[in-house]
């Protein structure tokens, strides 16, 4: 776990030797579940070292600090990222993981019990329903999501999730800022505010990496998100 240990101590993480063997039994999990489940099309070990766990760990540039029982939401999860590798390196979080798919949350769960991870809750459903649930919407400290959805679509489906002050962050490639100028409206209508673009520069992740950091600064409208399939099909 060379390339790992190197690309979190450029993020101010020393990891344990506990948490070094909890990334390799994922990372042997992850390639043996992905032969009859579509989790990663990324499979050598560097690889999924920098471009699957420090790339998640990137979220942390955002953050200026984790405190016990952060509320942390990870919106189509699919292989645990970026929630789990942030688990396994702040215990103390609370987080849920939510995907549609049920192969990937049978994987998930899986996967939290074969670490040994606590306070971790897995969630088969569709972001646009489970947004509405009482026990989930507007709850979280934190809202996380990686490669899922265009800017404008992802915010309808993260920013529900998020109590007032809670932040929104959207881990994106490529150029950016077409993405947030034609999701101003729907970051404005989902009661969030546009906090930074933050380019994120780590030595083996080469292409064009960002958070988008959106804070939540009033509630959002209880007819949001809408059914499931519209904010893809007409986002706002």
């Amino acid at each position: 776990m060379q390339k790992l240990t190197e690309g979190a101590k450029n993020l101010g993480l020393i990891l344990t030797s506990q948490q070094l063997e909890q990334f390799h039994s994922y990372y042997e999990e992850l390639i043996k579940w992905n032969e009859r489940v579509n989790l990663t099309s990324i499979t050598k070990y560097e690889e999924v070292q920098v471009k699957h766990f420090v790339d998640s760990l990137t979220v942390l540039l955002a953050l200026t600090e984790i405190p016990i029982g952060l509320k942390v939401i990870d919106i189509g999860s699919g292989a645990g990222l970026p929630g789990i590798p942030l688990k396994i390196v702040f215990n103390q979080i609370n987080l849920v993981l939510l995907d549609s798919v049920a192969k990937k949350t049978a994987f998930l769960k899986h996967l939290v019990q074969y670490l040994g991870l606590d306070d971790v809750e897995v969630i088969t459903g569709r972001a646009e329903e489970i947004a509405h649930q009482p026990q989930y919407r507007e709850q979280f400290h934190l809202a996380l999501s990686r490669a899922v959805a265009k800017l404008r679509t992802l915010v309808e489906l993260t920013v529900p999730f998020c109590q007032l002050g809670g932040t929104v962050i959207a881990q994106k490639k490529g150029k950016i800022q077409a993405e947030t100028d034609q999701a101003t409206k729907a970051i404005n209508i989902l009661g969030g505010k546009l906090r930074e673009v933050k380019k994120v520069n780590l030595t083996g992740l080469p292409d064009q990496r960002y958070l988008v950091i959106i804070d939540k600064i009033s509630h959002t409208p209880h007819d949001y998100p809408r059914r499931p399939g519209l904010p893809a099909h007409r986002p706002i």
